[in-house]
This record gives C-alpha cells, structure tokens and sequence, in this order.
C-alpha cells in the first residue's frame, strides 16, 4: 500500500499555503513533492544496505525554490513546465484568425512558459490518497500572452513497482496553445558530482535542427556520425567536446507509453531509470548552462551536474505547420502521461 503523508511547510510571499507530500511504497521508494511549481524534490530508492539514492536535483526546503539568488540563474529544479515548454520563436503566435505576442525574458523568444509560468505557481491541491496526490492550476485568459482560460491538473502516481507517474491533464475555453513537460534533473549517482559517465540512451534516429538561440526550424537531422547521437547507450562525456552543451529534441522513432522512450543508468550506484511516456519527443538537456548553488544536504551542483528528459510535443510547434498540432480547442482534453520507472541490483 502506498503511503501518503502532507506537511504544512511554509507559506509563499503571495500569501497561499505550502504544502510538502511524501509518498512511500512497500520497498521503501520515496518521492516528495511540493504544490510550489508542482515540483519534484526528490525521488529516493532505497539500497540493499538500507541506505538512499536520490536521484533528482534540488533543494531540502520549498522556500529556497523562490530564494532570490537561486532565481537570477535560474534552472527550473524539478518544475513543472507550462503554458508552453521550451521555446516558442518568433513570439509573436497566430491562433485561428488572431495574433497573440507573448511574454518574454529574452528577445525573440519565449521560453518554458514566459516569465513567471507554471513552476513559480502555488498550485492547488485537488486529492492526496490512494498512491496519488493531484494539483491543480488555472492559468487565467492573457497571462504570459496566451488566449483562454486554462485549468491544468497534475496526478502524481506511485506503485509497488517502483513505478513513479506525472499525468496532464487540460481543458480550455478558447483555442490556445499548449505544450507540458516536468523539468527534473537526474543524477543517478545519489545527486553527487558531474555525470559525465553516467550512461543515456534516447531511441531517436534524429534530431531537430536549431538555430542560435536553441529554437527549433523544422528541419530532422539524422544522429548517426554526430554528437547527438544518444540511440546507443553512450555516456555524457562521451562527445568530441565534453564542454559543450546538449540542448536537443529527439523525436522518438516508436512513440507509445508500452515503448521505452528513454533510459539511463549509473554503475556508481547500480540503479537504472527507464522514461516511459505518451509524448512524441524527449528532450535531453545536461545542465551545461546550470549555476554554481548549494542543493540538498549542502550538496554542490555546478554545469554538468544532472541531466533532464523531458518529455513534450515538439518545441516551437506552434509555428511550424510540419510538426504535431499542440492548438488546445475548447471541449477537448491535451493529455499525456510520463513514467519513471526505476530498478536497483
């Protein structure tokens, strides 16, 4: 059985409660939660020794997610990510016969929702029980430039498997767009130094095309021969430039939640993770850009120190005709489902 607890932990500058869930399964697998940008603080599997691995990078309090030097280099720990993930370019959108200019923090382009999207909101809670807790966010009509009121939900699932789960789940009153992921960052190694020899693979055949602001142009590009190419297990120092950043969409070859669509694991640690998900395309970023800051239990968490799949729709598919349609219609439901599944020796 699935044990769920939830704390009162603070209480955000707006004003609304802070809450902290922990769910607990049966092998001691532990994942916690916060209604702070729906984040996910960390996800703990337990070790033969009966010590723990987390796995995700972040921080041990809900308040240093808001703290004032964690935002000026800010890598969006754990959060989740909306209206829109990645980048949007131009910002200027057109919905139906309207154009949209959208909110952004750097010229050109909107990034992971605009300035203040959904990982820096106080989202609701909706249930905490039966292995699940549920949040919710109404993101009113205009805000970060996007048409429509949106009402978001997110279930956050754990089972006896060693089976963690986000769901989205969206409804709209006007046509508007929409594109949600979760922006963790693994380090299979207990969260400690660089990942350079962690392994990843991601089974993708290409890779799309950016230009130099890391905004997508609609071309596929083939991975074979290049540093991009994750459809083998390669580890992430394993490039001709371990300096250089990975910041690159990969489209799966046989999207579906039954595939595997991702994996990683860590001889360090003996622990694999397996992406399971509803989505067309993984994201692989390794944190290149990420700050110097102190995380969990004083760790320090420079460049190089995680590594994130997240899972989307296309970025910038609202503006290119040949990518999926991510334009949300009243009476319908924007669905996905991403699980992480988690093994150990």
């Amino acid at each position: 059985m699935i044990e769920i607890t939830e704390q009162l932990a603070t209480q955000h500058p707006n004003g609304k409660d802070v809450y902290i869930f922990t769910l607990k399964n049966g092998s001691g697998t532990e994942v916690i939660l916060t209604n702070y940008g729906a984040i996910i603080m960390s996800i703990k599997v337990r070790k033969s020794d009966g010590t723990f691995n987390d796995i995700v990078l972040g921080f041990d309090t809900p308040q240093e997610y808001w703290s004032e030097r964690y935002l000026q280099n800010y890598p969006y720990y754990g959060a989740a990510i909306g209206r829109y993930a990645n980048r949007i370019s131009p910002e200027l959108i057109t919905i139906g016969a309207a154009d949209y200019t959208l909110n952004t923090v750097a010229p050109g382009y909107q990034l992971h929702g605009g300035k203040e999207g959904f990982d820096k909101k106080v989202w609701d809670k909706i249930s905490a029980g039966d292995g699940r807790v549920v949040l919710q966010y109404i993101s009113p009509d205009g805000e970060e430039g996007f048409p429509g009121n949106l009402t978001v939900q997110i279930i956050f699932s754990l089972n006896e498997e060693n089976e963690f789960s986000y769901e989205y789940k969206a409804t709209t009153d006007q046509p508007t767009a929409v594109n949600l992921t979760h922006h963790s960052y693994f380090n299979l190694n207990n969260g400690k130094g660089r990942i350079d020899n962690q392994h990843l693979c991601i089974h993708a055949s290409h890779y799309l095309e950016q230009d130099a602001n890391y905004c997508t142009t609609g071309k596929l590009l083939p991975v074979t021969g290049t540093r991009n190419d994750f459809s083998t297990y390669q580890e992430t120092g394993n490039i001709s430039d371990p300096e250089q950043g990975i910041d690159i969409s990969y489209p799966l070859d046989h999207p579906g939640i039954e595939q595997v669509a991702a994996e990683a694991w860590c001889d360090e640690e003996d622990v694999k993770l397996e992406v399971y998900t509803t989505a067309p395309l993984v994201h692989l970023y390794n944190s290149y850009g990420s700050p110097e800051i102190k995380g969990k239990g004083g760790q320090q968490y420079t460049a190089f120190s995680g590594f994130c799949f997240e899972t989307q729709v296309h970025p910038n598919a609202i503006n290119i005709a040949s990518f999926p349609n991510t334009i949300l219609e009243p009476g319908a439901v924007s669905y996905t489902k991403t699980i992480y599944k988690l093994t150990t020796k």
